[in-house]
């Protein structure tokens, strides 16, 4: 652990409790809830981003920390658009985060539609609400603004009697889509354009998948979940800060249809990320348009996205943890999340060599044909990790980046007629090179001091420079994907037509890279430190037993600097 994530670890073991917290503990204390129940509803509208692990890692986290129960839900009250492809994707990402879920922890709010249906019938007969035959725009211009109140709909005051007759006629499917409309009778004045009586139920002929074709009404986002809530038992419902204005008709909502334990509803400021993008509608149309290879693509922060670059749950975790949770909206640089990905991968992960841009190496005085088995450490800051034997060889790769036939200063990688070492192996110096007809450097020509062998106890002399190798003949190759933020942080994420700022070197591919051979049963999502080069992933998607493909997680150094407290 380094002494920057160490202090602050220290520092938060010693911070108050976070206002969420200081809820629960009085409301525990004052009896209102015994067991605390949170739960995480996501819309299986879209693939979750880093945003939601916020809410999925808060939620279950408070039912953990209370000894409670922890809820997915998916909230399914819209079929327009709801996809199986969604939910499954939802159900991979909160497993990943939190670990299995039990099946009985998950809900769907389209299991209730009978309960919600009687709920809206119970209003109706309380005189509370209403069915209403004002077009959407009409419903729109009746609800007044900002500055002035709405105005009562002609539909206001119909009877219960007409009012139970026609939203039964709703759902027998007599009516058109927007042709009728359930509104709850609040108040046309109220401050709160929420409580102007918002729409409770619609007609929507859609087909549902989970409930199929049964019905053709569906209730609203705002009535359908502190019902949900409710019949749930949650405790806690809580969402971010852009439902506070909705907090009223939470709460009406609740006591309207009398229930003994109402759940509270508590708001937290959302985790935003600076240039990048999460915008469902944006996503889709780089889908669409083939920028992306889908809404796993590693340069998006879905958390399907981040699971396939390689980033870690519990990096999320620290990420999320760092950012604190608080109701004053702010933003974390994306360098963090890096940050917690490096502190978590490097002391876990071996460091293996790989060549990214290779150029043959060629020991002119090691005897042909032959080849030892030379010790490395998997990971030198991690004994526990214990070591691999690596074949060395008359012929190597290295990176082209670690020769140069004319150095500026204080370069002490390979040139003529100088010497460095080979990470694990011996002192080897430049005694001439190859090119092709384009003036491209093929071949390094050295000669190797067999007394330099690492471990021999060799004091001779030394060398400034070290650099890592591949032996050919056994060498593993394989593509390696690069990448750079989507968006093009100098501009920002949008231009002025609100169309996205596109980085065009945001991936770049390298087709001819050379590993050594312990890589060559490396599996989907397994994850390694390449020396000097960065952290890198098997990717689940494109990568094949015979033909590998890396991506990389982030690279070794940063100018991130935790935040001095």
């Amino acid at each position: 652990m380094s002494k920057e994530l160490e202090n602050m670890t220290e520092e938060t073991e010693v911070v108050s409790r976070n206002f969420i917290e200081n809820i629960i503990d009085k409301d525990i204390e004052e009896g209102h809830c015994k067991k605390v129940v949170t739960r995480f509803p996501p819309e299986p509208n879209g693939y979750l981003h880093i945003g939601h692990a916020k809410s999925i890692l808060l939620n279950s986290g408070l039912a953990e920390e209370y000894n409670g129960t922890f809820h997915l839900r998916f909230d399914d009250t819209n079929p327009m658009k709801e996809k199986t492809e969604f939910v499954d994707s939802i159900m991979e990402d909160v497993k990943w985060i939190c670990g299995d879920l039990d099946p009985a922890q998950v809900y769907y709010a389209s299991d209730y539609f009978d309960q919600m249906y009687e709920c809206a019938v119970k209003l109706i007969k309380k005189g509370k609400a209403y069915v209403c035959d004002l077009t959407a725009d009409e419903i729109r211009e009746y609800r007044g603004t900002l500055t002035e109140p709405g105005k009562d709909s002609p539909y206001r005051e119909r009877s219960i009697e007409e009012n139970l007759d026609l939203f039964e006629r709703m759902k027998n499917d007599e009516f058109q889509d927007g042709e009728k409309v359930l509104r709850a009778k609040i108040d046309m004045a109220s401050p709160n354009i929420n409580m102007r009586d918002p729409i409770i139920y619609r007609v929507a002929h859609m087909n549902h998948h989970n409930t199929g074709d049964k019905w053709c009404i569906y209730p609203m986002y705002d009535f359908a979940h502190p019902i949900e809530d409710a019949i749930e038992g949650i405790t806690h419902s809580i969402c971010t800060l852009e439902f506070e204005d909705h907090r009223p008709l939470y709460n009406w909502v609740v006591t309207e249809l009398e229930y003994p334990h109402p759940p509270k509803q508590i708001e937290f400021a959302k985790l935003y990320l600076t240039n990048v993008v999460t915008g469902k509608r944006y996503i889709k149309k780089l889908v669409e348009q083939g920028i992306v290879d889908g809404w796993d693509d590693p340069r998006l922060v879905s958390i399907a996205a981040l699971r396939r670059r390689g980033f870690t749950p519990e990096s999320i975790k620290k990420f999320v943890e760092l950012g604190g949770i608080s109701k004053a909206n702010s933003s974390s640089d994306y360098a963090m999340l890096e940050y917690c990905i490096r502190e978590d991968l490097k002391l876990k992960k071996p460091r293996m060599m790989a060549t990214l841009d290779p150029v043959k190496l060629v020991i002119d005085n090691y005897p042909e044909g032959e080849v030892e088995y030379l010790e490395v450490a998997n990971n030198l800051e991690n004994e526990e990790l214990g070591t691999r034997q690596v074949p060395f060889c008359r012929e190597l790769y290295i990176d082209r980046d670690d020769f140069m036939e004319e150095p500026p200063k204080k370069y002490f990688r390979l040139f003529p007629g100088n010497e460095v070492r080979l990470m694990s192996a011996y002192f080897v110096k430049c005694t001439g090179f190859e090119k092709d007809e384009n003036g491209k450097v093929t071949v390094v020509h050295c000669t190797y001091d067999p007394e330099t062998k690492q471990g021999s106890g060799f004091t001779g002399r030394k060398v400034k420079g070290t650099i890592h190798w591949v032996p050919a003949p056994y060498a593993v190759k394989a593509e390696v994907r690069l990448y750079e933020n989507i968006i093009d942080e100098e501009k920002g994420v949008y231009n002025e037509d609100g169309s996205l700022n596109l980085n065009p070197n945001s991936l770049t591919v390298l087709k001819e890279c050379y590993l050594e051979p312990a890589l060559k049963d490396a599996k989907p999502y397994d994850s390694f430190q390449f020396v000097r080069q960065g952290f890198f992933n098997v990717d689940y998607k494109d990568s094949k037993p015979d033909a590998l493909v890396f991506n990389r997680i982030v690279s070794l150094k940063s100018s991130f600097v935790l935040p001095k407290k």
